[in-house]
């Protein structure tokens, strides 16, 4: 299994090298990179090698005797032996023992024929210098991955193609600027569906699709199957099923499975504890008792790996115990607990391995059933494909009732309708359960921007209803079987690991389709044939189980569990921002899942996915920050971005210094943390080179938020239950850019509960009125201070303040005493001496109200020190301001302003200005 990437047309070694460290964790164990030395036909190739077959002569890219091909492969061939024993007998001579230099004499010697030969899994690049050409080509079931974009003519007219194993690699040559695609992006929030087609969801890069061969020549660019895999699959007669059909079934796929256990690195298995997994892990079982010579990969001990979720409806723990305490040999089982907390945690990373969005989270339960396997295995085993060829989904056999209706087959159709009356009482029941409890799946085109969807409203998505080998062979290769093996591949390349799949095997799949209908289902009975061929080889829990759980997650309950972080992410700047989503209908729909009016986690995945893909990928990355930035610290001594540490006010010259704190929380003794803070800034700004002078009158302003937020006066969004009077009043008031105010329903029903209806009522009349003359302010004059303080969630602050609503602090004029009389019991002397006291402060870029102090300056005097609103409210994390008043003789180091010439204490001022500060910042 390896990494491959290369360009048609000009490049040099850097491109190349930048390529291949992209994808380095698909090959660890070496690189190589041909570039040719025509000048006139430019190209070049990188190889990324985990080397699992012929470790020490495998190298690539590969170049035949005759230097007319180059080679760079991924994957495995494996019918390579028998195809060199076919080249040796018509005189190709090899010089090592992989099944890349199979490849490549394969390709010699038969050329575009030698890949339906193959019986595996790959992509390769393939030059042909005599010709110059590029073929690229991907396997029959496409299990290996390959991208490519053609990005114009060279100055020869000829195109010029960049391709590689991840889209990483093709965004990593420079020659591509990452934009999205807004079909694909559309098709999967609004019909849940990718992977299918040959495009991809960035705009211009797109991919070799199952059983395809690209060439690129001079002329122009060719797209062609080399296989007629699909065709043969639909035509011809079908043999009646029988009890020998699946005894030739088990050999066929007992060989597939042996074949894939070659190997020089240690071989695992994934156990999910369904019948495809199952079979698997016990056949390679059965393979060590009988001592196959392949199975010597596996060890003494085979190596099994599940993910399991105790006490989760979705549990599979007791499968996996049943089939690993039955297999013939000796099994070491390896079980992962993949949880929400996990799963936030790896989130970012997790969406930069997929690359493009993914279905649900279903595939994070790989994703951490692989990062354990990485540390015993190398290879690993799975049962991917089976469900899509032997019906294996619950809509599959929907689809053959259909069938059946359609074709007039009265008597089977009754049969099997009966045969599955226990599958099809639980699927009513719970449709019924899920009416009665009013959870109606969220309508996904209510939550998408209205302009988005009329561009895009020509796109459908109709599978085939009632044909089911039709629907087979669709989602095998263009609709469900494509995602599910991307899924594997980036979660195995992700920890350096070859993933095989023994399923998808295109002599197993013909010989299955060869037979009718009843080798797929019989009497409500899906994937007849592999259960017959298992049976009393697997436990009967196995054989006999209905319900299909899979790698998957209980999904629902880590929503509920992470759904600030969700909130958080859908009530941001940049997801209002983007062209695809109706952030406010994505809100409700949101909160009624919380509230429990729906259940479709499967959605607000997709909405999240497409957000956080496009901060991973499409959104320009922020310049480099400052070592003091990366850490999340503010420099001691540092203004907050965009602001300034010296002010002049009527009241002369002060400087606002912000103090750093932790996140405050409900119940914090915040007397004492502030004191706590306010100790390390003093100790910090102390010294013969400190430019703050401490020994100046200074007071301390709080952010009334830190006092709200310890008092429990502030509440998640989904805890306010907003009646119709908030409803409605809160459309007449406009949001601000940064979201505060009474702007939506949560926070006018605070200011209802806070100031009672008749009040509010009162001020928006009497605020229209205001409107209405041109006088603005007067709404929050009727209301009162503590429902102008009143704050919404904020993007930018931390969690949770960023999706709550808080109301103003109780007695902000004890608050502000109390911590005032703790800041003189706990500072030095020298420090108390100069204190003035402590203000309370509701600032914000509109303006400032002092809702407490015990300062013996006038409020109107500490508003117009904050009009700026210095204090960083949000990630920065400064909710205290320490502020002094300079002397004569010092200069405002921050600002270069002169020193101030006026006394050295506050004084209010006596300015128009000062007095009516108050009045102009209610009025703004």
């Amino acid at each position: 299994m390896c990494g491959i990437a290369g360009i048609f047309g000009p490049n040099d070694e850097q491109m190349l090298k930048r390529m291949g460290d992209s994808i380095a964790h698909r090959g660890p164990d070496g690189e190589g990179r041909f570039v040719s030395s025509d000048a006139e036909r430019p190209w070049g190739m990188v190889h990324r090698r985990l080397a699992v077959i012929d470790r020490e002569g495998g190298q690539q890219p590969f170049v035949t005797e005759d230097e007319r091909f180059v080679v760079c492969y991924n994957g495995e061939i494996y019918n390579f032996r028998e195809l060199r024993a076919e080249l040796e007998n018509a005189g190709r001579q090899f010089r090592t023992k992989c099944d890349t230099e199979v490849a490549a004499q394969a390709f010699a010697e038969w050329g575009e024929g030698a890949l339906d030969r193959f019986n595996g899994m790959f992509a390769l690049a393939i030059y042909d210098a005599a010709e110059h050409a590029l073929y690229l080509a991907r396997d029959h079931f496409g299990i290996k991955p390959l991208y490519f974009a053609e990005i114009g003519k060279d100055v020869a007219c000829a195109p010029r193609v960049v391709f590689g194993s991840e889209i990483k690699a093709i965004l990593s040559s420079g020659l591509v600027e990452p934009a999205p695609d807004d079909v694909t992006l559309y098709r999967y929030l609004r019909f849940r569906v990718h992977e299918e087609g040959d495009r991809t969801f960035f705009a211009g890069i797109g991919k070799v699709r199952p059983g395809e061969l690209v060439v690129v020549r001079h002329r122009g660019i060719e797209r062609r199957s080399f296989t007629t895999l699909r065709e043969d699959l639909l035509s011809g007669t079908r043999k009646p099923y029988h009890e020998l059909a699946a005894d030739e079934f088990r050999i066929l796929l007992t060989s597939a499975i042996c074949s894939r256990l070659v190997s020089e690195v240690p071989v695992g298995s994934a156990l999910s504890g369904g019948l495809d997994s199952s079979t698997v892990v016990v056949t390679v079982s059965q393979l060590m008792s009988q001592q196959a010579r392949d199975a010597e990969s596996v060890g003494q001990t085979q190596n099994s790996f599940s993910a399991v979720f105790p006490g989760a409806v979705n549990d599979e723990e007791r499968y996996v115990d049943i089939v690993t305490e039955q297999c013939p040999g000796p099994v070491s089982v390896h079980k992962v607990l993949p949880n929400p907390d996990q799963f936030l945690t790896d989130l970012r990373d997790f969406v930069r391995t997929q690359e493009e969005p993914v279905i649900s989270t279903g595939p994070y339960a790989q994703y951490k059933v692989m990062e354990e396997a990485s540390k015993y295995v190398t290879v690993m085993l799975d049962g991917q494909g089976a469900d899509e060829m032997m019906a294996g989904y619950l809509p599959y056999y929907f689809v053959y009732l259909r069938q059946l209706r359609r074709q007039r087959q009265w008597s089977t159709l009754a049969r099997e309708m009966l045969g599955a009356r226990d599958v099809l009482a639980k699927y009513g029941l719970e449709r019924l359960w899920t009416k009665t409890r009013r959870r109606q799946a969220v309508d996904s085109c209510s939550v998408l921007a209205s302009e988005f969807t009329r561009q895009h409203q020509s796109q459908s998505f109709r599978p085939v209803e009632d044909n089911l080998r039709a629907r087979l062979v669709e989602d095998i290769f263009h609709n469900s079987l494509p995602s599910l093996l991307r899924y594997e591949d980036r979660n195995t390349m992700r920890f350096s690991l070859e993933g095989r799949v023994p399923f998808l095997n295109h002599r197993l799949l013909r010989y299955l389709f060869s037979l009718d209908d009843e080798a797929l289902v019989k009497e409500g009975w899906n994937k007849r044939v592999l259960r017959d061929a298992v049976r009393g080889r697997l436990p009967k829990e196995i054989t006999d189980r209905r319900n299909k759980i899979g790698f998957t997650t209980p999904e629902r309950d880590w929503f509920l569990r992470i759904k600030n972080h969700v909130h958080e992410v859908f009530r941001s700047e940049r997801f209002g921002s983007r062209p695809y989503f109706d952030q406010a209908a994505v809100l409700r729909a949101f909160e009624g899942f919380i509230a429990g009016r729906n259940t479709d986690t499967m959605l607000f995945w997709r909405l999240l996915n497409v957000e956080l893909w496009m901060q991973e990928y499409i959104d320009e990355k922020p310049q480099q920050k400052s070592q003091c930035e990366e850490s999340g610290v503010k420099e001691i001594l540092a203004p907050n971005p965009g602001k300034e540490i010296g002010i002049t006010t009527p009241a002369g010259r002060v400087m606002r210094y912000p103090v750093s704190t932790g996140v405050f929380e409900n119940g914090d003794d915040l007397p004492g943390l502030t004191a706590l803070y306010v100790q390390q800034f003093v100790a910090a700004a102390t010294g013969p080179d400190s430019p703050v002078p401490l020994k100046q009158p200074w007071f301390l302003a709080i952010s009334e938020k830190a006092v709200a937020i310890t008092q429990g006066r502030s509440y998640c969004l989904w805890e306010i239950k907003p009646g119709r009077a908030a409803r409605l009043l809160s459309k007449r008031v406009s949001r601000t850019p940064a979201g505060i105010g009474l702007g939506m329903p949560e926070t006018m029903q605070l200011a209802i509960s806070e100031a009672g209806l008749p009040r509010i009522l009162a001020a928006t009349v009497v605020g229209g009125v205001g409107k209405a003359i041109g006088r603005k302010g007067w709404f929050y004059r009727v209301a009162g201070k503590n429902v102008r303080a009143i704050d919404g969630p904020t993007q930018y602050s931390l969690p949770p303040s960023n999706v709550s609503a808080k109301l103003a602090p109780k007695a902000p004029e004890k608050v502000a005493a109390d911590i005032a009389s703790h800041l003189r019991a706990t500072l030095p002397a020298e420090t108390v001496a100069a204190f003035q006291g402590v203000a309370i402060i509701d600032a914000n870029d509109l303006g400032c109200d002092v809702l407490g102090q015990s300062t013996e300056l006038p409020d109107a005097c500490i508003a117009e020190m904050f009009r700026d609103n210095p204090l960083g409210q949000g990630r920065q994390c400064t909710p205290l301001a320490m502020v002094i008043k300079p002397s004569t003789t010092a200069g405002d180091h921050a600002t270069g302003y002169p020193a101030d010439s006026g006394p050295h204490r506050f004084e209010a001022g006596t300015t128009e200005r000062a007095r009516d500060a108050k009045a102009q910042e209610v009025q703004s």
